[in-house]
């Protein structure tokens, strides 16, 4: 995403496999193969298993490969060494602008918007010559978000970042010391929603420091993301972005067209796409993170509740 949360991640390459039922399935590499790409991170992981299961199902036989970042495994996506990877719509807009039209591209001529069906016909333009097929987006968001202290959103009377501008409340924002220069941050908050920004307390994107700041009161709002598991043991809540300064990070998978471009493969995922939800991808990666569950077991339970899986 614009904060770089979706390209983190791990320093290791693994990859774990899976068989499928038996028969040769077409439309994938290696006659009936599909690997599965995976960043680092907990929720790039849970959507792996989700894909990697459906398609399973679907008679695939399936690989998962975890691979450090973006910069690692787009390169790898395009060359048909991994099939599909679940990915942000905006976010690698943004990162194929870059790719395509230059480092500064993003920041000078930006394609993604909060708009996702304008964010993801920009990102069909990019990703189709690079062999790459764009599959539809889902309702799942995982993108910026700003959160307070519910008792300061109580006191304050405030649900949406609308109404912390209009309650004139002075804040100091807990995020990266970037946050004092991007649009998405203390400059978007000022000018789209007229937020009386203090300051930017550098104590990083979501992180525990940031959050028990807020929480202790030492300053008022965070910069985190829709998807974040642990804001309810921190006592804090996202206020509604509801004048749209965040850029349409849905998720979606992104095939390389060769080697899975198939109608059969496109289904398969469809059902996850269709059914996912922001609320189920915030459930799901509070199992992974707060109960130690595993990305495997989380995802074939939800596939199980869901209905997806046919056997």
């Amino acid at each position: 995403m614009t904060v770089g949360l979706a390209a983190c991640g791990g320093s290791s390459l693994e990859e774990r496999g899976g068989a499928a039922g038996s028969g040769e399935p077409s439309g994938a590499a290696g006659g009936g193969t599909v690997v599965v790409g995976s960043a680092g991170f907990t929720e790039s992981q849970i959507l792996a298993e989700l894909y990697a299961q459906v398609l399973a199902d679907a008679g695939y036989r399936t690989s998962i490969r975890t691979v450090e970042n973006r910069e690692l495994y787009q390169p790898s996506l395009e060359k048909g060494e991994i099939d599909v990877v679940p990915e942000y719509a905006a976010t690698l807009a943004e990162f194929l602008n870059a790719k395509v039209n230059g480092p500064k591209a993003p920041q000078e001529k930006p394609v993604a918007s909060s708009d996702v069906t304008a964010t993801v016909a920009a990102l069909k333009k990019l990703a189709e010559p690079r062999g790459l097929k764009v599959l539809p987006a889902g309702r799942a968001v995982d993108q910026n978000a700003f959160a307070v202290s519910r008792e300061f959103a109580a006191r304050n009377k405030l649900r949406t970042l609308s109404d912390l501008g209009r309650s004139k409340v002075k804040v100091k924002i807990a995020a990266g010391d970037e946050c004092t220069v991007r649009p998405f941050c203390a400059p978007g908050l000022e000018s789209r929603y007229g937020i009386d920004v203090t300051g930017v307390d550098p104590k990083g994107v979501g992180t525990p420091q940031a959050k028990q700041a807020v929480k202790d009161g030492v300053d008022q709002l965070v910069l985190t993301t829709t998807t974040d598991a642990t804001l309810d043991a921190f006592g804090l809540v996202i206020l509604e972005d509801d004048k749209k300064l965040q850029n349409a990070d849905n998720v979606l998978p992104v095939v390389n067209a060769r080697d899975a471009g198939s109608p059969e493969i496109a289904a398969a995922l469809g059902k996850i796409t269709k059914t996912l939800t922001t609320a189920d991808l915030v459930e799901l990666n509070r199992k992974v993170d707060a109960e130690r569950a595993k990305p495997v077991d989380v995802a074939k339970e939800y596939l199980g509740e869901k209905g997806l899986l046919r056997r």
